[in-house]
């Protein structure tokens, strides 16, 4: 029997660090992108609640399909069972803002 496969993706948004887990992880149709599908969050049925796995449900509520930036990934792990789904605040935030690399860097041309 074909093991299911779960991911756990961290990346930053907004000054604040992701992590999800989810059953699909690919390069994607857009050019430097990671296309993450099958979000998995925890049972509504739990008696405790954590207020950050919360905050992500209701983000990516009704979303089938995230594409998150590849300079922004941190991390893919794959994992043999889901975890909770965390934000967390990064701690240079307010100090440094990180700017976008390009994927490729030009290189100088020989005359």
């Amino acid at each position: 029997m074909a093991k299911k496969r779960i991911y756990r993706i961290s990346f930053r948004n907004e000054g604040e660090v992701y992590q999800v887990y989810c059953k699909q992880v690919s390069q994607g149709s857009l050019f430097g992108f990671v296309e993450i599908e099958g979000f998995l969050f925890g049972e509504k049925s739990t008696l405790v609640v954590d207020p950050s796995e919360e905050k992500l449900k209701r983000e990516f509520a009704g979303v089938g399909r995230a594409y998150v930036p590849l300079h922004a990934v941190l991390r893919i792990d794959e994992v043999e069972q889901r975890g909770t789904s965390s934000v967390r605040a990064v701690s240079d935030a307010g100090k440094v803002t990180p700017l976008p690399t390009p994927i490729y860097t030009p290189t100088k041309r020989e005359r």
